[in-house]
């Protein structure tokens, strides 16, 4: 650790204005209903597929295409053409390079909308597309969603057999929860589907690299994973032509049950775009009318996604009410911003929230009672261990108008963190030891999430939130927790962040769990993250990191944000610094960077959905983050002080 510097009162003063001023704002942004809910943006991929629903459930008549969602569709056409980079691709991060399957899903998104191919947007998004190695370097989902437009060969798609649901040894939930919401529906669109109508002489063909393969590339060695999964695909396709039609049937009225039910007590299937687009589709496909109950109530939940308010038109790809008001809460509750009625409100708002049904979890602990909070309004199949963990931070700070509802809420919630811990002793989002590596070479398995392994992000913040609601260091759990995250920590000192971009992430909540568990300040493992933070810490004394980073495996700088300034400082002071130049500096910035509002701006995404495929922007973490770094710094600055004196 760098020998302290001692802060000048003009600092703190400035300090507690910037923090005053950034609670207000905060709380300003508070829902009267009493929760918190800011933007959640992605890229342009969510507007393009937006236009492909829209031509799969309003095909062309005559081959015009004039669907009566016309002025929707327009709109999406400018949002698409708005974030086109300067050399013709789509990106999928603010700042970030072309991406091919980004600028093929736009390609065809804009000229099904009715762009011609001379058009300077296409013709450049072509050349670029071409030089990023052409339409068959896309992933697996792009060429699907093509496919069932006839767009690319069908043989050459990975194969999605509803046959899957009907697999021993649960099969369906070896895969991540997102995936697993996502494949049900897509086996039913994919078995079930034909061709679908285009506009008049509409074709991609110009962006196929010529003398490129359109088959997936098998492995020199001859065992291997991927080439028993591309074997397996091979035998699903004649499986496909020659099978006992009966089982196909069967699994697909199995499928749709499965589906079915899990849009009950929720945002829509999953609550995450991409199954709810497919859900629509597979009902259109099972039959369901428009004005069936379930294909309406699929449709809604789905277009409620969109944001058009005039001035902006984009989708989201979820809605994050409850994590948003977790965070808020917290810190503003560590900020001691809270007003008794605030508290209150927020509280009752959050267990109205709390997840009282066995979901897709139980499956491998099917004795633990239901508990723990979800993302979303609303998505009871799915809590998430890393919201469990946040909105029980958030209560430390909060009292419901039932203080023996809430103390019931939280033991059950503590109850169930702990039945969710893995075997390898870290938390995952949503499942137990869903760490089965040879999924991952499944052919559709490229969007790069087909599992939901461990990660210490979310374990840091889980044992954070055990430790501060009783559980102490010597409770195996803990310990278990302990040991993961000091086997997890990188050569370089940092760690891993799944759920945020990414070491500057990761290294601030593993910081913030090993302190919350006891580990002495001035262990190894502090020393070396300290070391690392600082390491990475940008001149103007903010952090700032790229998703690029996920493609590198290491840390690759970016411009300084307030979201990411204010997790390194967090990792500084859970590391026991809080007087050092790092630390300084880190004030500086945020108090300089602040608007008069009391906000901060920021432009680049630090949210991650799938490393190297989505990248998402919270809107609200550039509020809420600054808050909780001032607030602790402030704090420990006081017990600098008293410890001093």
């Amino acid at each position: 650790m760098s020998s302290p510097i001692p802060v000048a009162d003009a600092q703190l003063q400035a300090a507690s204005q910037a923090l005053g001023r950034a609670s207000e704002a905060l709380l300003a942004k508070r829902r009267q209903q009493g929760f918190w809910w800011g933007d959640l943006t992605a890229d342009t991929t969510l507007e393009s597929d937006y236009i492909l629903l829209e031509l799969w459930l309003h095909p062309p008549q005559g081959g015009a295409w004039n669907p009566p969602s016309r002025p929707k569709v327009d709109k999406a056409v400018r949002s698409i053409l708005a974030r086109q980079l300067p050399d013709g691709g789509f990106n999928i991060y603010p700042e970030g390079p072309a991406d091919v399957s980004a600028s093929v899903k736009a390609y065809f998104a804009l000229k099904a909308a009715g762009l011609p191919a001379d058009h300077p947007a296409l013709k450049a998004a072509c050349r670029r597309i071409l030089e990023l190695g052409g339409i068959q370097a896309v992933n697996s989902y792009v060429k699907i969603n093509l496919s069932l437009f006839g767009l690319y060969p069908r043989e050459h798609c990975p194969s999605v057999p509803p046959e899957m649901i009907l697999l021993p040894w649960d099969f369906i939930y070896q895969m991540s929860s997102w995936t697993r919401a996502i494949v049900i529906p897509l086996a039913i669109v994919q078995a079930l589907n034909r061709p679908r109508p285009l506009p008049a002489d509409f074709t991609l063909e110009e962006l196929f690299l010529p003398g490129k393969p359109l088959a997936f590339a098998w492995e020199s060695r001859l065992v291997s994973w991927r080439n028993f999964f591309l074997l397996t695909d091979r035998l699903l396709k004649l499986w496909e032509r020659f099978g006992v039609k009966a089982i196909r049937r069967h699994a697909i009225r199995k499928a749709e049950r499965w589906m079915l039910e899990r849009t009950r007590y929720s945002d829509g299937l999953g609550a995450i775009y991409p199954p709810m687009m497919y859900a629509i589709m597979a009902l259109e496909l099972l039959g369901y009318g428009p004005d069936h109950p379930d294909r309406r109530e699929a449709e809604r939940q789905f277009y409620n996604l969109m944001v058009d308010d005039g001035e902006r038109f984009f989708f989201q790809p979820c809605f994050s009410p409850v994590w948003d008001t977790a965070i808020a809460a917290f810190a503003l509750g560590e900020a001691g911003a809270l007003s008794r009625e605030v508290s209150r409100t927020t509280a009752d708002w959050l267990l109205s929230k709390e997840v009282r049904r066995k979901g897709d979890w139980s499956v491998k602990r099917p004795h633990v009672e239901p508990a723990g909070w979800y993302f979303e309004f609303a998505n009871e199949f799915y809590p998430d261990i890393d919201d469990t963990a946040m909105v029980l931070l958030a209560l430390r700070h909060l009292e419901a108008s039932d203080r023996g509802a809430q103390r019931a809420a939280e033991q059950r919630a503590v109850r169930w963190l702990l039945a969710m811990q893995s075997r390898d002793g870290g938390w995952a989002a949503f499942d137990v030891d869903n760490d089965w590596e040879p999924l991952a070479f499944v052919p559709f398995a490229d969007h790069n999430a087909m599992l939901d392994p461990t990660c210490p992000d979310i374990t840091g913040r889980v044992l954070e939130a055990l430790c501060r609601h009783g559980l102490g260091k010597d409770h195996p759990a803990i310990r278990a927790g302990v040991e993961y995250l000091k086997r997890t920590q990188e050569p370089t000192g940092a760690w891993y962040g799944r759920w945020g971009v990414d070491y500057i992430y990761g290294t601030f909540l593993a910081l913030r769990g090993l302190r919350a568990a006891g580990i002495p300040a001035g262990s190894e493992a502090f020393i070396r993250a300290a070391a690392w933070l600082r390491s990475v810490q940008n001149p103007d004394g903010g952090w700032g990191e790229s998703c690029a980073s996920y493609e590198q495996g290491a840390f690759v700088a970016a411009p300084s944000t307030a979201s990411q300034t204010a997790w390194g400082l967090l990792g500084l002071l859970a590391a026991g610094d809080a007087s050092s130049s790092a630390v300084e500096r880190a004030v500086e910035f945020l108090v300089a960077t602040q608007r008069d509002d009391g906000g901060w701006d920021e432009e680049l995404a630090t949210g991650t959905g799938f490393p190297k495929v989505f990248y998402l922007t919270y809107h609200l973490y550039r509020d809420s983050f600054p808050v909780l770094a001032l607030a602790q710094f402030l704090k420990a600055r006081e017990r600098v002080r008293g410890a001093a004196a």
